[in-house]
C-alpha cells in the first residue's frame, strides 16, 4: 500500500482547504462582519475536524468505507458509504464546472467549455491513476508558488495604500446573529466541513501517531490564513461591493498601482484559482474512486475511469453558470451538513455506543 509522509498530509490539507475559498465573497451575508463569521465557522470546523480525528481513531489504516462498515454493519454502512461516494463526485463535479466556466471567461473565451473540462478531468485521472505518492508530489511543488503569490499579492495590496480599516466598522453592528447565519450551515460547509474528505486520506499516513498534531495545527494556520484574506477583501472592496462581486479578490487586485510598474496582475488571481480548484476536484475525484474500489472491489483503474466519466458527464446537467452558482451557493450548502455534520456524529455515536457495551460502568463507579 502507498503511503503519505507527514509532510505531504500537511501540504494536501493547506492547499485542499485553501482552494479557491479567498477568490469568492463567502459570508458576504454579514457584509463588515463576514470575517467575523469566518471565524465562527472556522471554530465550528474545529470541532468537526476532532470528530473526523476521533472517528480516524478507532481503525487508523483504514478509510471511511471500513470505518462506516465498523460503525452501521455490512449492509447500512457499504449504503451510507455510496451517499458519501456520491457527495465527493458531486463535489469534484462543482469544481470541474467552475474550471471550465471560469476558463471560459478569463483566459480561453473562443475555446469550447467541454475541452478544457475534459482536459481537466483527463489530467486528473491520469495523476490519480499514477498513485497517491504521484498526487501529493505535485501539490508538494504547488505549495510554494501558491503561498509565495498569496503573500507577494497581498503585499502589493498594502504597497498600493487600498486598505480602508473604517470598511470594517462598525464591528458587530446587528449583533451576532447575522454572524452566526452567514457562518452556518454556509461557511460550515465551503470550506471547513469539507475535510471530512481526508477520512479517506489519514489511513495512508506513514506516522499515524503524529496524525492529530499535524492535521489541527495545519488546520489552524489555513483558518487564520482564510480569515485574514476574507478581512482584506472587505478593507479593500468594502461590504456592499463585495456583495455584488462573484470573484472580489479578482477585483481587489485589479486595483493594485505600485510605482507604474506593478498592475494588471489578475492573472496571477487566475492562475491562483486553476491551481486550487484542481487540488480539490482532484481529491474529491481521489475519493471517490477510491472508495467506489474499495465499495465493489473493481480495479483501480478502471474505477478511475468510471468516476471520470461519471463527473464529467454530470457536469453538464446544470443549463447555465447563473445556475451552477445559485445550485451551490443556496441549495448544496445547505445539504452538505448531512455529509460532514450529521454522518460523522452518528458514526462518533455509534463509536462510543460500542465502547460502553464493552466497558459498562462497574457497580463501584455507579455507586
Amino acid at each position: 500500500m502507498e503511503r503519505i509522509s507527514n509532510y505531504q498530509i500537511a501540504v494536501m490539507i493547506i492547499l485542499f482547504q485553501i482552494g479557491s475559498t479567498p477568490l469568492f465573497a463567502i459570508g458576504s451575508k454579514a457584509k463588515q462582519d463576514s470575517w467575523v463569521a469566518m471565524i465562527v465557522a472556522a471554530i465550528i470546523g474545529l470541532v468537526l475536524l476532532r470528530m473526523f480525528l476521533y472517528i480516524q481513531s478507532i481503525a487508523p489504516d483504514q478509510s471511511l468505507i471500513v470505518l462506516m462498515r465498523i460503525c452501521f454493519g455490512k449492509i447500512a454502512g457499504g449504503l451510507l458509504s455510496c451517499c458519501f461516494l456520491i457527495y465527493f463526485a458531486y463535489e469534484s463535479m462543482r469544481n470541474v464546472r467552475d474550471f471550465g466556466e471560469i476558463t471560459n471567461v478569463t483566459l480561453l473565451t473562443r475555446t469550447p467549455k467541454f475541452v478544457v473540462m475534459l482536459l481537466v478531468i483527463v489530467l486528473a485521472a491520469y495523476m490519480i491513476i499514477m498513485g497517491i505518492e504521484t498526487f501529493c508530489r505535485v501539490a508538494e511543488s504547488l505549495i510554494l508558488p501558491v503561498l509565495f503569490s498569496y503573500g507577494v499579492l497581498c503585499l502589493l495590496i498594502f504597497g498600493s495604500k487600498l486598505v480602508n480599516i473604517e470598511r470594517i466598522q462598525p464591528i458587530m453592528e446587528k449583533g451576532f446573529k447575522p454572524i452566526l447565519q452567514a457562518a452556518f450551515p454556509d461557511l460550515v460547509s465551503f470550506p471547513f466541513g469539507q475535510m471530512v474528505v481526508f477520512l479517506m486520506f489519514w489511513h495512508l499516513m506513514s506516522d499515524s501517531k503524529k496524525l492529530k498534531r499535524i492535521s489541527v495545527l495545519t488546520y489552524l494556520g489555513v483558518a487564520v490564513f482564510l480569515v485574514g484574506m476574507n478581512m482584506i477583501n472587505v478593507l479593500v472592496l468594502g461590504p456592499s461591493l463585495i456583495g455584488n462581486s462573484t470573484l472580489p479578490f479578482l477585483q481587489t487586485v485589479q486595483l493594485i498601482q505600485v510605482a507604474d510598474i506593478f498592475e494588471r496582475l489578475d492573472v496571477f488571481v487566475t492562475l491562483l484559482l486553476f491551481l486550487g480548484l484542481f487540488v480539490k476536484l482532484a481529491a474529491f475525484f481521489w475519493a471517490a474512486a477510491y472508495g467506489f474500489s474499495q465499495l465493489t472491489g473493481c480495479r483501480a483503474k478502471l474505477s478511475i475511469c468510471f468516476v471520470g466519466a461519471v463527473i464529467f458527464a454530470s457536469s453538464f446537467l446544470e443549463p447555465n453558470y447563473t445556475y451552477h452558482i445559485w445550485l451551490g451557493l443556496a441549495v448544496s450548502v445547505k445539504l452538505f451538513p448531512i455529509f460532514q455534520i450529521l454522518l460523522p456524529l452518528a458514526m462518533f455515536v455509534a463509536i462510543l455506543l460500542r465502547k460502553l457495551k464493552k466497558n459498562p460502568p462497574s457497580e463501584d463507579t455507579q455507586a
